[in-house]
């Protein structure tokens, strides 16, 4: 076997040892914290870490994450993301030449990894990333930004209509909403997917967004992803 060959072989290996690791390690501790369902939700200590490593390697992730950040178009100047998770979506805009990327997360884990995983980008000057709450913004993330997203994580909001009232306020005149939902629940389904875009749809409405169009992508379950504009947008 030549030695690219050895090493494609080695990778693999390794990946699959990982993988399974990281499974037996989830379905261990959910054996001894009941709480490990909140895990994803505001990852934290051993279990947090360990979900943490399971959502960045989730090949669906990574596929979910460069789709949404597709259907914002052309590159924004500014762009704020809500619940970063271990900065996928961040790593994305970054690649695809966003000005400057934002990004806040309540969980210190996530913080962590998105931070290793976006190093370069952050020596550079180009990505920003803090820990927050949606409900608790710091006045350095006031806007205006050119698009703002949230790949599943508005499900955890503390009321998200209120929520996205007042980022639709942070958001520059043509600036762009992305609301995305692949809902992980047991037995979901593309009618699981549909509902959920149905209530964002009517949750963006609610605050004050128009223009909105709901695009989806074929995996297991489906991804929804809502798009919007501040009522100031004119096209």
């Amino acid at each position: 076997m030549t030695r690219p060959a050895q090493g494609a072989v080695r990778r693999a290996v390794t990946a699959a040892v990982e993988y399974g690791v990281a499974r037996a390690g989830i379905a261990a501790v959910r054996a001894l914290d009941h709480d490990v369902i909140g895990q994803a939700h505001h990852p934290r200590g051993t279990a947090g870490r360990v979900t943490a490593w399971e959502m960045a390697h989730r090949p669906s992730n990574r596929q979910r994450s460069r789709w949404v950040v597709s259907l914002l178009g052309r590159q924004p100047g500014q762009v704020l993301e809500i619940g970063f998770g271990p900065g996928l979506a961040i790593a994305e805009l970054a690649r695809a030449g966003a000005g400057h990327v934002y990004g806040i997360d309540h969980s210190g884990v996530m913080l962590r990894q998105a931070a290793r995983r976006n190093a370069a980008a952050i020596r550079a000057g180009r990505v920003t990333l803090i820990r927050a709450s949606v409900d608790q913004l710091p006045p350095a993330l006031d806007g205006p930004f050119d698009a703002i997203l949230a790949v599943n994580s508005l499900a955890f909001w503390p009321a998200p209509a209120q929520r996205l009232a007042e980022l639709r306020r942070r958001l520059a005149p043509r600036g762009r909403m992305a609301i995305a939902s692949q809902p992980r629940c047991p037995g979901a389904t593309a009618d699981t997917s549909r509902s959920a875009a149905r209530e964002i749809e009517d949750l963006l409405s609610g605050a004050g967004f128009t223009h909105l169009s709901t695009q989806i992508l074929p995996l297991s379950p489906p991804v929804a992803c809502v798009l919007a504009a501040s009522e100031e947008t004119g096209g």
